[in-house]
Protein backbone atom coordinates (compact mmCIF):
# COMPACT_ATOMS: atom_id res chain seq x y z
CA UNK A 1 0.00 0.00 0.00
CA UNK A 2 1.81 3.31 -1.05
CA UNK A 3 0.44 5.76 1.08
CA UNK A 4 3.03 8.17 0.63
CA UNK A 5 2.39 8.88 -2.66
CA UNK A 6 -1.23 8.64 -3.03
CA UNK A 7 -3.48 11.84 -3.75
CA UNK A 8 -6.65 11.83 -1.94
CA UNK A 9 -8.29 15.08 -2.43
CA UNK A 10 -11.54 15.34 -0.42
CA UNK A 11 -13.56 18.03 -1.89
CA UNK A 12 -16.68 21.03 -0.39
CA UNK A 13 -18.07 20.92 -4.39
CA UNK A 14 -17.17 20.48 -7.93
CA UNK A 15 -17.46 22.82 -10.76
CA UNK A 16 -20.51 22.47 -13.62
CA UNK A 17 -18.17 24.81 -15.59
CA UNK A 18 -16.75 21.89 -18.33
CA UNK A 19 -13.90 24.04 -19.17
CA UNK A 20 -12.62 23.92 -15.87
CA UNK A 21 -12.31 20.62 -15.67
CA UNK A 22 -9.68 19.36 -18.46
CA UNK A 23 -5.69 20.77 -18.46
CA UNK A 24 -5.48 21.50 -22.49
CA UNK A 25 -2.14 21.38 -23.80
CA UNK A 26 1.20 21.15 -22.05
CA UNK A 27 -0.42 23.40 -19.01
CA UNK A 28 -2.66 23.22 -16.66
CA UNK A 29 -5.88 24.62 -15.38
CA UNK A 30 -6.17 27.02 -12.44
CA UNK A 31 -8.60 24.23 -10.88
CA UNK A 32 -5.37 21.47 -11.29
CA UNK A 33 -2.60 23.68 -9.65
CA UNK A 34 -4.68 24.46 -6.95
CA UNK A 35 -6.40 21.14 -6.31
CA UNK A 36 -3.61 18.58 -5.55
CA UNK A 37 -3.86 17.54 -1.92
CA UNK A 38 -0.55 15.81 -0.35
CA UNK A 39 -0.30 12.08 0.02
CA UNK A 40 0.03 9.89 2.99
CA UNK A 41 0.03 5.95 2.07
CA UNK A 42 1.48 4.68 -0.62
CA UNK A 43 0.03 0.88 -0.09
CA UNK A 44 1.85 -1.75 -2.16
CA UNK A 45 4.21 -0.06 -4.75
CA UNK A 46 2.10 2.16 -4.07
CA UNK A 47 0.53 -0.01 -2.99
CA UNK A 48 -2.00 1.88 -2.16
CA UNK A 49 -4.39 3.32 -0.35
CA UNK A 50 -8.04 5.10 -0.82
CA UNK A 51 -5.95 7.74 -2.76
CA UNK A 52 -6.92 9.92 -5.48
CA UNK A 53 -5.37 12.79 -7.67
CA UNK A 54 -4.91 16.04 -8.33
CA UNK A 55 -7.37 18.54 -9.27
CA UNK A 56 -9.21 20.66 -6.72
CA UNK A 57 -13.09 20.19 -6.54
CA UNK A 58 -13.34 22.93 -4.11
CA UNK A 59 -14.74 25.61 -5.95
CA UNK A 60 -18.52 26.33 -5.73
CA UNK A 61 -20.38 24.83 -8.40
CA UNK A 62 -23.01 26.82 -10.44
CA UNK A 63 -26.16 25.04 -10.35
CA UNK A 64 -27.79 23.89 -13.43
CA UNK A 65 -31.49 23.59 -15.02
CA UNK A 66 -32.53 19.62 -13.91
CA UNK A 67 -30.14 19.45 -11.23
CA UNK A 68 -27.98 20.60 -8.17
CA UNK A 69 -24.70 21.37 -8.86
CA UNK A 70 -23.06 17.94 -7.70
CA UNK A 71 -24.94 16.11 -10.50
CA UNK A 72 -23.81 18.91 -12.90
CA UNK A 73 -20.35 19.12 -12.69
CA UNK A 74 -19.18 17.61 -15.93
CA UNK A 75 -15.26 16.72 -17.49
CA UNK A 76 -15.31 16.49 -21.40
CA UNK A 77 -13.95 13.65 -22.53
CA UNK A 78 -12.00 14.78 -25.47
CA UNK A 79 -8.50 16.49 -24.70
CA UNK A 80 -4.37 16.18 -24.88
CA UNK A 81 -5.04 13.40 -21.88
CA UNK A 82 -8.05 11.04 -21.18
CA UNK A 83 -10.29 12.07 -18.71
CA UNK A 84 -10.02 10.17 -15.05
CA UNK A 85 -5.92 10.49 -14.63
CA UNK A 86 -5.76 14.30 -13.52
CA UNK A 87 -9.72 14.74 -12.81
CA UNK A 88 -10.12 14.68 -8.80
CA UNK A 89 -11.28 11.74 -7.36
CA UNK A 90 -14.74 11.05 -7.82
CA UNK A 91 -16.73 8.93 -5.20
CA UNK A 92 -17.73 5.84 -7.10
CA UNK A 93 -15.59 3.90 -9.49
CA UNK A 94 -16.62 0.83 -11.76
CA UNK A 95 -13.41 -1.22 -13.21
CA UNK A 96 -13.76 -3.58 -15.91
CA UNK A 97 -11.50 -5.82 -18.13
CA UNK A 98 -12.81 -6.89 -21.39
CA UNK A 99 -11.24 -10.21 -23.92
CA UNK A 100 -11.46 -9.55 -27.63
CA UNK A 101 -13.70 -12.09 -29.28
CA UNK A 102 -11.98 -14.66 -31.45
CA UNK A 103 -11.98 -12.84 -35.07
CA UNK A 104 -12.67 -9.55 -33.90
CA UNK A 105 -9.38 -8.77 -35.61
CA UNK A 106 -8.08 -4.96 -35.83
CA UNK A 107 -11.52 -3.88 -37.15
CA UNK A 108 -13.57 -5.28 -34.68
CA UNK A 109 -11.72 -3.18 -32.22
CA UNK A 110 -11.47 -0.34 -34.06
CA UNK A 111 -15.02 0.10 -34.49
CA UNK A 112 -15.84 -0.93 -30.84
CA UNK A 113 -13.34 1.61 -29.50
CA UNK A 114 -15.09 4.12 -32.09
CA UNK A 115 -18.28 3.27 -30.48
CA UNK A 116 -16.94 3.52 -26.80
CA UNK A 117 -15.82 6.98 -27.42
CA UNK A 118 -18.62 8.05 -28.92
CA UNK A 119 -20.63 7.35 -25.97
CA UNK A 120 -18.69 8.34 -23.25
CA UNK A 121 -18.45 11.67 -24.77
CA UNK A 122 -22.16 12.02 -24.85
CA UNK A 123 -22.14 10.71 -21.56
CA UNK A 124 -19.57 13.02 -19.85
CA UNK A 125 -21.75 15.70 -20.76
CA UNK A 126 -25.41 14.36 -19.49
CA UNK A 127 -26.77 13.09 -22.84
CA UNK A 128 -27.94 9.48 -23.22
CA UNK A 129 -25.82 7.01 -25.04
CA UNK A 130 -27.07 6.53 -28.77
CA UNK A 131 -27.10 2.55 -28.63
CA UNK A 132 -28.03 0.75 -26.03
CA UNK A 133 -29.44 3.25 -23.73
CA UNK A 134 -31.24 1.90 -20.77
CA UNK A 135 -32.51 5.18 -19.39
CA UNK A 136 -31.26 3.44 -15.70
CA UNK A 137 -29.46 7.06 -14.97
CA UNK A 138 -32.31 9.62 -17.07
CA UNK A 139 -32.56 11.21 -13.86
CA UNK A 140 -29.48 11.97 -13.40
CA UNK A 141 -26.97 14.73 -14.59
CA UNK A 142 -23.26 13.69 -15.83
CA UNK A 143 -22.06 13.68 -11.68
CA UNK A 144 -18.01 14.68 -13.09
CA UNK A 145 -18.41 10.97 -15.24
CA UNK A 146 -15.21 9.82 -16.90
CA UNK A 147 -14.20 7.12 -18.92
CA UNK A 148 -10.46 5.84 -19.87
CA UNK A 149 -9.61 2.92 -21.46
CA UNK A 150 -6.59 0.86 -21.74
CA UNK A 151 -5.21 -1.64 -23.50
CA UNK A 152 -3.83 -4.82 -21.97
CA UNK A 153 -0.09 -6.68 -23.95
CA UNK A 154 -2.69 -9.68 -25.00
CA UNK A 155 -4.57 -6.93 -26.89
CA UNK A 156 -2.15 -6.78 -29.50
CA UNK A 157 -1.65 -10.17 -30.92
CA UNK A 158 -5.76 -10.79 -31.03
CA UNK A 159 -5.82 -7.49 -33.33
CA UNK A 160 -2.68 -8.12 -35.51
CA UNK A 161 -1.00 -5.09 -33.80
CA UNK A 162 2.12 -7.19 -32.27
CA UNK A 163 4.73 -5.21 -33.87
CA UNK A 164 3.21 -1.61 -32.26
CA UNK A 165 2.99 -3.51 -28.55
CA UNK A 166 5.54 -1.08 -26.66
CA UNK A 167 8.46 -2.70 -24.70
CA UNK A 168 6.94 -1.47 -21.34
CA UNK A 169 4.19 -3.55 -21.74
CA UNK A 170 5.90 -6.40 -20.18
CA UNK A 171 4.25 -8.38 -17.36
CA UNK A 172 4.57 -7.58 -14.11
CA UNK A 173 7.34 -9.67 -12.08
CA UNK A 174 5.79 -11.96 -9.16
CA UNK A 175 6.45 -10.49 -6.10
CA UNK A 176 6.93 -12.14 -2.56
CA UNK A 177 3.72 -13.07 -1.14
CA UNK A 178 1.37 -12.20 -4.36
CA UNK A 179 -1.80 -14.29 -4.14
CA UNK A 180 -2.84 -13.11 -7.52
CA UNK A 181 -6.50 -14.61 -9.14
CA UNK A 182 -5.76 -14.88 -13.02
CA UNK A 183 -9.72 -14.52 -13.20
CA UNK A 184 -9.61 -11.14 -12.14
CA UNK A 185 -6.74 -9.57 -13.34
CA UNK A 186 -5.42 -8.22 -17.03
CA UNK A 187 -7.77 -8.15 -19.98
CA UNK A 188 -7.92 -7.31 -23.27
CA UNK A 189 -8.92 -4.07 -22.99
CA UNK A 190 -9.22 -1.99 -19.06
CA UNK A 191 -12.49 0.64 -18.06
CA UNK A 192 -12.27 2.73 -15.90
CA UNK A 193 -15.43 4.90 -14.70
CA UNK A 194 -15.82 7.36 -12.10
CA UNK A 195 -18.63 9.50 -11.16
CA UNK A 196 -19.97 11.14 -8.08
CA UNK A 197 -22.94 8.90 -8.49
CA UNK A 198 -23.15 5.55 -8.22
CA UNK A 199 -26.03 5.00 -10.94
CA UNK A 200 -24.43 7.01 -13.26
CA UNK A 201 -20.98 4.48 -13.02
CA UNK A 202 -22.82 1.72 -13.10
CA UNK A 203 -25.19 3.21 -16.27
CA UNK A 204 -21.90 3.58 -18.48
CA UNK A 205 -20.37 0.17 -17.87
CA UNK A 206 -23.65 -1.68 -18.53
CA UNK A 207 -24.27 0.70 -21.49
CA UNK A 208 -20.44 -0.01 -22.92
CA UNK A 209 -20.63 -3.94 -22.24
CA UNK A 210 -24.14 -4.25 -24.30
CA UNK A 211 -22.33 -2.19 -26.81
CA UNK A 212 -19.26 -4.42 -26.49
CA UNK A 213 -21.34 -7.60 -27.17
CA UNK A 214 -20.04 -9.89 -30.31
CA UNK A 215 -16.49 -8.06 -30.17
CA UNK A 216 -15.70 -8.41 -26.92
CA UNK A 217 -16.81 -9.79 -23.45
CA UNK A 218 -16.97 -8.71 -19.67
CA UNK A 219 -13.90 -10.87 -18.18
CA UNK A 220 -14.05 -8.81 -14.31
CA UNK A 221 -16.05 -5.95 -12.52
CA UNK A 222 -14.89 -4.54 -9.77
CA UNK A 223 -16.56 -1.54 -7.42
CA UNK A 224 -14.92 1.20 -5.11
CA UNK A 225 -15.58 4.16 -3.42
CA UNK A 226 -14.37 7.33 -1.88
CA UNK A 227 -15.25 10.15 -0.11
CA UNK A 228 -18.44 11.82 -1.46
CA UNK A 229 -17.62 16.14 -2.25
CA UNK A 230 -19.21 17.60 0.29
CA UNK A 231 -18.86 15.33 3.10
CA UNK A 232 -16.92 17.29 5.07
CA UNK A 233 -16.95 21.25 6.22
CA UNK A 234 -13.95 21.59 4.75
CA UNK A 235 -11.31 20.33 2.07
CA UNK A 236 -9.41 17.23 3.65
CA UNK A 237 -7.48 14.53 2.50
CA UNK A 238 -9.16 11.10 2.78
CA UNK A 239 -8.72 7.89 4.90
CA UNK A 240 -8.57 4.32 3.92
CA UNK A 241 -10.30 1.64 5.39
CA UNK A 242 -7.22 1.27 8.64
CA UNK A 243 -8.07 4.66 9.34
CA UNK A 244 -4.82 6.60 7.69
CA UNK A 245 -4.81 9.72 6.25
CA UNK A 246 -3.81 8.44 2.86
CA UNK A 247 -2.48 10.42 -0.30
CA UNK A 248 0.48 12.71 1.20
CA UNK A 249 2.84 13.21 -0.93
CA UNK A 250 1.31 12.13 -4.39
CA UNK A 251 3.34 13.89 -7.03
CA UNK A 252 1.32 17.44 -8.23
CA UNK A 253 0.56 18.82 -11.66
CA UNK A 254 2.85 21.46 -11.58
CA UNK A 255 5.60 20.30 -9.87
CA UNK A 256 9.01 19.61 -11.82
CA UNK A 257 9.11 16.43 -13.74
CA UNK A 258 5.39 15.78 -13.59
CA UNK A 259 4.59 15.40 -16.75
CA UNK A 260 7.70 13.25 -17.53
CA UNK A 261 6.63 11.14 -14.49
CA UNK A 262 2.90 10.74 -15.68
CA UNK A 263 2.90 10.28 -19.46
CA UNK A 264 4.70 9.36 -21.82
CA UNK A 265 6.65 11.00 -24.34
CA UNK A 266 7.70 9.67 -28.36
CA UNK A 267 11.30 8.25 -27.84
CA UNK A 268 13.23 4.92 -27.52
CA UNK A 269 10.67 1.82 -26.37
CA UNK A 270 8.28 4.50 -26.58
CA UNK A 271 6.10 4.54 -29.97
CA UNK A 272 4.75 7.65 -31.13
CA UNK A 273 0.74 6.47 -30.72
CA UNK A 274 1.09 6.45 -27.04
CA UNK A 275 2.73 9.81 -26.58
CA UNK A 276 0.74 11.56 -24.16
CA UNK A 277 -0.47 8.50 -23.05
CA UNK A 278 0.46 6.50 -19.68
CA UNK A 279 0.82 3.50 -18.09
CA UNK A 280 -1.67 1.77 -15.82
CA UNK A 281 -0.95 -0.77 -12.71
CA UNK A 282 -4.06 -2.14 -11.04
CA UNK A 283 -4.01 -3.93 -8.17
CA UNK A 284 -6.64 -5.17 -6.17
CA UNK A 285 -5.14 -4.94 -2.66
CA UNK A 286 -7.21 -6.79 0.34
CA UNK A 287 -6.06 -5.42 3.81
CA UNK A 288 -6.17 -7.70 6.76
CA UNK A 289 -8.46 -5.09 8.65
CA UNK A 290 -9.05 -7.64 11.55
CA UNK A 291 -5.28 -8.16 12.42
CA UNK A 292 -4.51 -4.62 11.84
CA UNK A 293 -7.52 -3.23 14.12
CA UNK A 294 -5.95 -5.65 17.04
CA UNK A 295 -2.78 -3.76 17.11
CA UNK A 296 -2.80 -1.20 19.73
CA UNK A 297 -2.74 2.50 18.03
CA UNK A 298 0.91 2.93 18.79
CA UNK A 299 2.00 0.41 16.76
CA UNK A 300 -0.26 1.19 13.95
CA UNK A 301 1.50 4.44 13.98
CA UNK A 302 4.70 2.74 13.87
CA UNK A 303 4.02 0.29 11.14
CA UNK A 304 3.20 3.70 8.65
CA UNK A 305 5.66 6.10 10.22
CA UNK A 306 2.51 8.88 10.83
CA UNK A 307 0.40 9.59 13.97
CA UNK A 308 -3.13 8.31 12.99
CA UNK A 309 -4.65 11.41 14.27
CA UNK A 310 -3.63 14.18 12.00
CA UNK A 311 -1.10 12.48 9.99
CA UNK A 312 2.19 14.23 11.18
CA UNK A 313 5.29 12.09 10.88
CA UNK A 314 6.44 10.35 13.93
CA UNK A 315 9.39 12.76 14.31
CA UNK A 316 6.71 15.75 14.13
CA UNK A 317 6.32 17.33 17.40
CA UNK A 318 2.07 17.32 18.34
CA UNK A 319 -0.29 19.47 17.08
CA UNK A 320 1.42 18.88 13.61
CA UNK A 321 -0.40 17.77 10.60
CA UNK A 322 0.32 15.80 7.61
CA UNK A 323 2.52 18.71 5.54
CA UNK A 324 5.20 18.03 8.55
CA UNK A 325 8.55 17.67 7.23
CA UNK A 326 9.93 13.68 7.35
CA UNK A 327 13.11 13.67 8.77
CA UNK A 328 14.38 9.75 9.00
CA UNK A 329 17.52 10.46 10.61
CA UNK A 330 15.46 12.09 13.60
CA UNK A 331 15.50 9.82 16.89
CA UNK A 332 13.17 9.58 19.67
CA UNK A 333 14.57 10.13 23.47
CA UNK A 334 15.79 6.86 23.58
CA UNK A 335 18.11 7.22 20.93
CA UNK A 336 15.90 5.04 18.44
CA UNK A 337 14.59 5.91 15.21
CA UNK A 338 11.35 8.54 15.52
CA UNK A 339 10.66 6.73 12.33
CA UNK A 340 10.99 2.73 12.43
CA UNK A 341 13.57 1.02 10.10
CA UNK A 342 10.59 -0.67 8.12
CA UNK A 343 7.46 2.17 8.72
CA UNK A 344 5.90 2.35 5.39
CA UNK A 345 6.93 5.92 4.59
CA UNK A 346 10.48 5.20 5.19
CA UNK A 347 10.51 2.27 3.06
CA UNK A 348 8.05 3.99 0.20
CA UNK A 349 9.57 7.54 -0.11
CA UNK A 350 10.97 7.92 -3.80
CA UNK A 351 14.40 8.83 -1.78
CA UNK A 352 14.87 5.27 -1.15
CA UNK A 353 13.61 4.12 -4.22
CA UNK A 354 15.78 6.06 -7.21
CA UNK A 355 13.04 8.97 -7.38
CA UNK A 356 10.81 6.48 -8.50
CA UNK A 357 7.24 7.76 -8.82
CA UNK A 358 3.48 7.23 -9.80
CA UNK A 359 -0.08 9.47 -9.53
CA UNK A 360 -2.16 6.75 -7.63
CA UNK A 361 -5.36 7.33 -7.97
CA UNK A 362 -7.05 4.43 -5.77
CA UNK A 363 -10.74 3.50 -4.41
CA UNK A 364 -11.62 1.79 -1.66
CA UNK A 365 -13.56 -1.36 -1.40
CA UNK A 366 -15.78 -3.41 0.53
CA UNK A 367 -17.37 -6.68 -0.94
CA UNK A 368 -18.82 -8.55 2.34
CA UNK A 369 -17.37 -11.42 4.11
CA UNK A 370 -14.79 -14.25 3.37
CA UNK A 371 -15.45 -18.00 4.34
CA UNK A 372 -13.08 -17.11 7.42
CA UNK A 373 -15.09 -14.31 8.58
CA UNK A 374 -12.69 -12.04 7.80
CA UNK A 375 -13.51 -8.71 5.81
CA UNK A 376 -13.48 -9.05 2.15
CA UNK A 377 -12.25 -5.15 1.75
CA UNK A 378 -9.75 -2.96 0.55
CA UNK A 379 -7.88 -1.02 -1.82
CA UNK A 380 -8.14 -0.94 -5.49
CA UNK A 381 -5.28 0.80 -6.46
CA UNK A 382 -4.91 2.22 -9.48
CA UNK A 383 -0.90 4.01 -10.53
CA UNK A 384 -0.58 6.12 -13.70
CA UNK A 385 3.03 6.38 -14.67
CA UNK A 386 5.44 6.76 -17.70
CA UNK A 387 7.18 3.14 -17.50
CA UNK A 388 5.75 0.74 -14.91
CA UNK A 389 9.74 -0.63 -14.86
CA UNK A 390 10.61 2.60 -13.19
CA UNK A 391 7.91 2.87 -11.39
CA UNK A 392 5.69 0.56 -9.66
CA UNK A 393 8.40 -2.27 -10.00
CA UNK A 394 10.70 -1.40 -8.16
CA UNK A 395 8.82 0.55 -5.55
CA UNK A 396 6.88 -2.51 -4.95
CA UNK A 397 10.09 -4.88 -5.02
CA UNK A 398 11.15 -2.66 -1.91
CA UNK A 399 7.92 -2.71 -0.49
CA UNK A 400 7.58 -6.43 -0.93
CA UNK A 401 10.41 -6.96 0.82
CA UNK A 402 10.87 -4.56 4.02
CA UNK A 403 7.71 -2.80 4.24
CA UNK A 404 6.08 -3.43 7.31
CA UNK A 405 2.71 -2.58 6.41
CA UNK A 406 2.92 -5.58 3.96
CA UNK A 407 1.96 -7.88 7.00
CA UNK A 408 -1.21 -6.81 6.68
CA UNK A 409 -1.77 -6.64 2.91
CA UNK A 410 -2.39 -9.54 0.11
CA UNK A 411 -2.58 -8.28 -3.42
CA UNK A 412 -5.47 -10.77 -4.72
CA UNK A 413 -5.62 -9.27 -8.49
CA UNK A 414 -3.33 -7.17 -11.20
CA UNK A 415 -3.19 -5.54 -14.40
CA UNK A 416 -0.81 -3.60 -16.36
CA UNK A 417 -2.28 -1.14 -19.20
CA UNK A 418 -0.86 1.25 -21.70
CA UNK A 419 -3.42 4.31 -21.18
CA UNK A 420 -3.35 5.67 -24.67
CA UNK A 421 -3.29 9.79 -25.07
CA UNK A 422 -7.16 11.48 -25.47
CA UNK A 423 -9.42 11.68 -27.95
CA UNK A 424 -9.27 14.85 -30.38
CA UNK A 425 -13.21 16.08 -30.72
CA UNK A 426 -14.55 13.71 -33.55
CA UNK A 427 -12.10 10.70 -33.23
CA UNK A 428 -11.94 8.07 -30.87
CA UNK A 429 -9.32 7.02 -28.41
CA UNK A 430 -6.36 4.21 -29.86
CA UNK A 431 -7.01 6.54 -33.52
CA UNK A 432 -3.25 6.95 -33.76
CA UNK A 433 -2.40 3.04 -33.04
CA UNK A 434 -5.57 1.46 -35.11
CA UNK A 435 -4.95 3.94 -38.30
CA UNK A 436 -1.26 5.47 -38.17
Amino acid sequence: MNTETTADTASAGTSADSSAARPTGTGFTRRALLGTAGAGLVIGAGAGAAGATALDRTSPAAPAAGGGALGAARVPFHGEHQAGILEPQQARVQLAAFDLADGAGRDGLRALLRRWSRTAARLAVGEPADEQENQVALDAGPCSLTVTFGFGATLFDKAGLADHRPPALEPLPAFPADALDPARGDGDLFVQIGADDALVAVHALRVLQRQAAGTAALRWQMSGFARTPGATARPMTGRNLMGQIDGTNNPKPGQDGFDTTVFCTAGPDRPDWLAGGSYLVFRRIRMLLDNWEALPLDRQERVIGRRKSDGAPLNAPAPGGESSPVDLAAQGPDGSLAVPADAHIRVAAPAANGGAAMLRRGFSYHDGLLADGSPDAGLLFLAFQADPRKGFTPVQRKLARGDGLSRFLRHEASGLYAVPPGAREGGYVGQPLLEG
